[in-house]
């Protein structure tokens, strides 16, 4: 025997070793043993019985070179580690997802002030990080009642270390806190779960920078009270923005081009977080982007059938703190990714 042959069944023995010493115990997982054996099983046949690689050998025709049955070995696992990043891909996506769901109830689950008493039949969900400042300038702007109806506010404090927290309660709205910053995605699926949990059938999302007005909340609210549509975006393009990144203007019209291309809507704003919604529809959705999720929200509800329409708004320029959104080009790559993945999802 070889001393390559020797080594693969050195290697065989050591892999269902070292897996049965790591598994064993609270981490036992016999799915994960089982493929750590069969990997096992497959080097020690191989290394007894080269010529059963022949086969393979031959079937990509690599038996004319010198290391034909090693070459072969060698695309066989690396289709092999494919298969495996893609089986281990998927338990670290059902982690994140069953983490994401956990921190969602809890969060929802714990707002203050608890709800006592009938709930406002719409509330405006405010994600904020740090915003103590702005919020301090925008919470007293939202009105109480729009359309006629009553109107509520959920700020969801994800991870501040500044007062966010404590402005919000001192305007009287609800807070929920996540204790670690996670992302406007996930911030703002704490506040659909808590509206669904306490049976709000309308919600508006905006952004905690003061860059979007409260005067055109009702402007939004009414196509969906009138159940015209189930989805209404604010659209900067249909109305005014103060601008101050025209690199970042274009790239907003090509990517609404993309996503009106892959959701089948018209549509001129796709990174507005400015909107309106029925929570009955929207509570339909698989959202689970955790960034740049306005993408997300719009491929989604056009795959789930939602009726989205969009109305014109101003766009202020951010007064205090700094955008968080990062450069022109780590921002559109890290936008077209999320695109691309709820497209393909």
């Amino acid at each position: 025997m070889t001393n390559i042959r020797v080594l693969g069944v050195l290697v065989a023995i050591a892999i269902v070793l070292a897996a049965f010493f790591y598994l064993r115990g609270e981490k036992w997982s016999r799915a994960n043993f089982t493929l750590a054996a069969l990997v096992s099983a497959i080097v020690l046949f191989v290394s007894i019985e080269p010529n059963a690689v022949n086969v393979v050998r031959d079937a990509f025709n690599l038996g004319d070179f010198e290391y034909g049955r090693l070459l072969s070995l060698l695309v066989l696992s690396n289709i092999g580690l494919v298969f495996l990043t893609l089986y281990t891909k998927s338990k670290v996506d059902a982690v994140k997802l069953l983490f994401d769901r956990s921190m969602r109830a809890a969060a929802a689950e714990a707002v203050e002030p608890a709800p006592h008493g009938p709930m406002p039949e719409a509330l405006v969900i405010i994600p904020a990080l740090n915003e103590a400042e702005n919020l301090a300038r925008l919470l007293p702007r939202i009105p109480k009642t729009v359309a006629g109806i009553q109107l509520g506010v959920l700020v969801i404090d994800d991870g501040s270390t500044d007062n966010t927290k404590q402005i919000a309660l001192q305007h009287g709205c609800f807070v929920a806190r996540s204790f670690v910053n996670r992302g406007q995605g996930a911030a703002s699926r704490i506040g659909y779960a808590f509206l669904a949990r306490h049976d709000v059938h309308y919600g508006v999302t905006m952004d905690a920078d003061n860059q979007h007005r409260p005067e055109d909340i009702e402007a939004m609210l009414e196509p969906v009270l009138a159940n015209r549509f189930d989805l209404v975006i604010g659209s900067r393009v249909l109305g005014s923005a103060e601008q101050d990144n025209r690199t970042r203007a274009i790239g907003v019209a090509v990517f609404s081009r993309l996503v009106s291309l892959l959701s089948g809507v018209m549509l001129t704003d796709c990174s507005s977080g400015f909107k309106a919604f029925d929570m009955r529809k929207m509570a339909r959705l698989d959202l689970r982007e955790d960034q740049f999720q306005s993408s997300e929200v719009l491929i989604t509800a056009a795959k789930g059938g939602l009726r989205i329409g969009e109305v014109p708004i101003r766009i202020n320029r951010r007064d205090v703190g700094e955008s968080r959104k990062g450069t022109n080009l780590s921002y559109g790559l890290r936008f077209l990714r999320t695109m691309a993945r709820t497209w393909w999802r």
